[in-house]
């Protein structure tokens, strides 16, 4: 996206690996990871690209996880929008 800042990149890249690793959007790791009751570090994954911001959406093909998408550089909302909107413009294809 023009304008966006390089680090953008780095975590685009790491919302796709954590959405792809643990089969699930990185807004719902975001959230457990910040519950106040039952929530836990980050580093609990035990990999350094795990990231709980949203944007990561697994693509899911034949009930397995094929990929992930990952968009980061607008705010968490809209990263997860248009991560959504990619993974429904590629199950569609």
């Amino acid at each position: 996206m023009d304008g966006a800042p390089l680090t953008s990149i780095q975590i685009a890249g790491n919302k796709s690996w954590t959405a792809a690793r643990c089969q699930k959007p990185t807004q719902d790791i975001g959230d457990r990871v910040r519950h106040p009751e039952t929530g836990f570090d980050i580093a609990y994954y035990g990999d350094p690209r795990f990231v709980g911001w949203g944007g990561g959406i697994p693509l899911w093909k034949h009930g397995e996880v094929v990929g992930a998408i990952g968009v980061s550089g607008l705010s968490s909302a809209e990263d997860v929008a248009l991560a959504e909107l990619g993974a429904e413009v590629i199950a569609d294809a």
